[in-house]
């Protein structure tokens, strides 16, 4: 593994535990965020993730190269909101996204730059890209390509809607996976039009599942030797998690649409207001004994004995008129105390928390979740960790994102034994660099 001089996250004072695909080093040649966050996943695991952009096409996440005093940031988000010198360095999400990783800048349109990534793939046990369909091919890393270079290796290619297909061309983000999934058909309010989440699914969804298939992938090497290209559809990996669209229309001929918070199992369920500014609690009431719990709570035993909400049935037809009552209690109510009262009664219920809610939690805090990461050009700020941990013990953050290029010669060089003299030429030529160009 390569030396680096990147500062790194803080936390525990017993040495961390030996990560399982420690020995594992993986291309990453995808951008924006599925893509980054599957290679950051497997280098949360241990392996050693190599970030590989061009100074003249970065990783869009990392923003402008410049940004004019008083500009929009386009949606970047910098610390203290101030873009620096170099934002390009400096963006919220590219650092979310890619924490953990090495940084290296290749010109693939320079003759020297292919040479080198084929190099690299020599080297090297995985390589991820989420190119439109096709671009690998031209230029010439089509998976046919990389096994001539090293006959083991892995390769992912995670296109929107896959690599194969009629829509296979199509180029498409989150907000397009979740139209094309089915999702926007059924998020929205009862009566009302299909809405995005907000969230944009299609892109964590891809980023989880492909890093779970490239955990399988390396496995399957380790038992037979053999490498493989798996072919990932995005917008097929967000379908996957909405089967019960697909079953209502199957086996009951019935096309779903937006219902709001409604569930024809909970009633009343939904997101209730809260005492405070902004303030909701989240609630599912799933049985009678849960419901005469929660007229308890509000001092309403009259709806017990009502024979209007006395079965499921009934309040399914009252839910209008159930949820305004409820809203009226909640409303007197501060949410993190109502939640406490809630599951105290047995009633599933959660507090909506917001951004400074979620790092001040309590929970999280006990699990380690949020590590302090230092970054030369940010400084020091709580980054979320691996959603998992392993039997001997938290995995903490090992580096924070990589600055533009900033690897290029302990990788090139430590690496690959390219001398000072050689790393001087590829930059004076505009192969490497650590600065897009001026314009």
């Amino acid at each position: 593994m390569i030396e680096t001089t990147s500062t790194a996250a803080a936390g525990a004072t017993a040495p961390p535990p030996r990560r399982p695909l420690e020995g594992v080093r993986v291309l990453d040649f995808t951008i924006v965020w599925a893509g980054p966050m599957c290679a950051q996943m497997l280098a949360d695991l241990g392996a050693e993730v190599i970030k590989i952009e061009a100074t003249t096409r970065m990783d869009p996440e990392r923003g402008a190269a410049r940004v004019a005093p008083g500009a929009a940031f386009g949606g970047r988000r910098f610390p203290g909101g101030d873009p620096g010198e170099r934002p390009y360095n400096r963006g919220g999400r590219f650092h979310e996204y890619n924490r953990g990783k090495l940084g290296l800048t290749i010109n693939l349109k320079h003759p020297d730059g292919p040479a080198l990534v084929r190099d690299l793939v020599r080297v090297s046990d995985f390589v991820v890209e989420n190119f439109s369909a096709g671009t690998l091919d031209r230029l010439g890393f089509g998976y046919d390509d990389l096994v001539k270079l090293r006959p083991d290796i892995i390769l992912m290619s995670m296109q929107g809607f896959g690599s194969t297909g009629p829509e296979a061309e199509n180029v498409g983000y989150g907000p397009t996976q979740e139209a094309m999934s089915g999702l926007s058909a059924i998020t929205g309010y009862a009566g009302g039009p299909p809405l995005l989440t907000g969230v944009f699914y299609g892109d964590p969804v891809g980023g989880t599942f492909s890093a779970a298939a490239a955990v399988m992938a390396l496995w399957r090497r380790q038992q037979t030797g053999q490498g493989a290209h798996i072919d990932v559809s995005q917008q097929e990996m967000l379908l996957s998690l909405i089967p019960e669209v697909f079953f209502e229309y199957q086996f009951n001929g019935r096309v779903l649409g937006p219902a709001g918070n409604r569930d024809p199992a909970c009633v009343p369920q939904g997101c209730y207001p809260c005492d405070g500014e902004d303030a909701w609690l989240a609630m599912s009431v799933q049985d009678d004994e849960q419901w005469c719990a929660l007229c308890g709570l509000m001092g309403r035993p009259d709806l017990i004995d009502d024979e209007g909400f006395a079965t499921h049935l009934a309040r399914l037809r009252r839910q209008d008129e159930i949820d305004e009552i409820v809203a009226a209690w909640t409303k007197q109510h501060e949410h993190h105390d109502l939640m406490h009262r809630l599951q105290a009664a047995g009633i599933p219920a959660e507090a909506v928390l917001n951004v400074a809610e979620v790092l001040a939690d309590p929970h999280y805090a006990a699990r380690g979740f949020f590590q302090p990461v230092h970054h030369v050009e940010v400084g020091t700020y709580p980054h979320s960790s691996a959603p998992w941990r392993l039997e001997s013990g938290y995995l903490p953050i090992q580096r924070g994102a990589p600055c533009l290029g900033e690897h290029n010669a302990q990788i090139l060089g430590g690496l690959l034994g390219l001398s000072e003299a050689e790393l001087a030429r590829l930059e004076a030529e505009g192969v490497i660099g650590t600065e897009p160009p001026a314009g």
